[in-house]
């Protein structure tokens, strides 16, 4: 094996599509690709792609001259890490899935499964907008939303694979209902979901979250009404998150992040008014757009090779 020619088989497993990497341990890739990853099909269909999409990476690796050292696989749900089994996943169908296992079988390489929210998180605080921060809390606001809580380079897992549920804090009580069986839950309010739901529901005529922004921009009441509740609500969930994590930086992603200083702008005045004897974090967001997931599986997986040689 040639020094530089070592990389890493990675997977990003979503509920519509599968974003998928050969990375360098420096986390530059040399390949990308995209696949369906079609979850009507049921999990057992899911779980053969993944693994059929996996060999095929490695496959072109060893074509390519490289040698792959590794594999990671990022999905979402409830992952139980350290035994590298895909607990539950709504999106997806996964049911106590040894996902690790099942790879390192296939390829004959250490692997290594985590949360893909985490992997982004992961990714972000050691290759992206919170690089060199220490301490840091990623929070991806899409069609719901969830966070990682990155220190040291390493994302807390929690005691159930449950940990960055930050979707589901109660901000306002008795609120609009949330996937979850509870109401009011911050994702419930601020995600993007939410708020094109909440915007229909007033004005009769469906809209994006985006389109919401941008008529709240133009002055639209109706429209400034419900992004400035969504901007309240996430404003509260982040001090929340403040006061328990105590971050140096908070890097926002997903979706509603793209609404760039029409978000961070007021975000940043409401998180402000908030907090009491807490320091504020930087608001900053994401670097890494939708690779985010499939760099932090490739990092999980370096991690997981690290430990196995000491």
């Amino acid at each position: 094996m040639r020094p530089g020619d070592e990389v890493v088989v990675a997977l990003d497993v979503g509920g519509t599509g599968m974003k998928c990497a050969l990375v360098r341990p420096d986390g530059t890739t040399v390949h990308t690709e995209r696949h369906a990853t079609a979850a009507q099909r049921g999990p057992d269909a899911v779980v053969e792609t993944v693994l059929d999409v996996a060999e095929g990476l490695a496959g072109k690796a060893h074509a390519a001259g490289l040698t792959p050292v590794a594999c990671g696989i990022a999905v979402p749900g409830v992952v139980d890490e350290p035994r590298g089994v895909a607990v539950w996943s709504a999106n997806v169908g996964f049911r106590d899935v040894p996902l690790r296992e099942l790879a390192t079988t296939r390829l004959g390489l250490p692997a290594a499964l985590g949360h893909d929210v985490r992997a982004g998180g992961l990714a972000e605080a050691r290759l992206g907008a919170g690089r060199d921060g220490g301490h840091v809390l990623f929070v991806a606001i899409g069609t719901g939303i969830a966070a990682a809580h990155v220190v040291g380079g390493s994302a807390a897992t929690g005691a159930h694979g449950a940990a960055g549920e930050i979707g589901h804090i109660l901000v306002r009580p008795g609120g609009p209902p949330c996937g979850c069986g509870r109401a009011g839950c911050l994702e419930a309010v601020a995600s993007a979901s939410a708020i094109g739901r909440r915007y229909a529901e007033l004005t009769g005529t469906p809209a994006t979250a985006a389109e919401v922004a941008d008529r709240a921009a133009a002055g639209e009441p109706l429209a400034v009404a419900v992004w400035r509740a969504a901007v309240d609500a996430l404003a509260d969930g982040l001090a929340t998150g403040q006061a328990l994590y105590d971050v140096a930086t908070v890097v926002l992603g997903g979706g509603l992040a793209q609404a760039g200083p029409r978000l961070f702008d007021p975000l940043r005045d409401a998180l402000r008014e908030r907090l009491t004897f807490h320091r504020e974090p930087r608001l900053v967001a994401a670097a890494l757009g939708d690779e985010a997931g499939c760099l932090g599986a490739a990092l999980l997986a370096l991690d997981t090779v690290a430990k196995e040689s000491r």
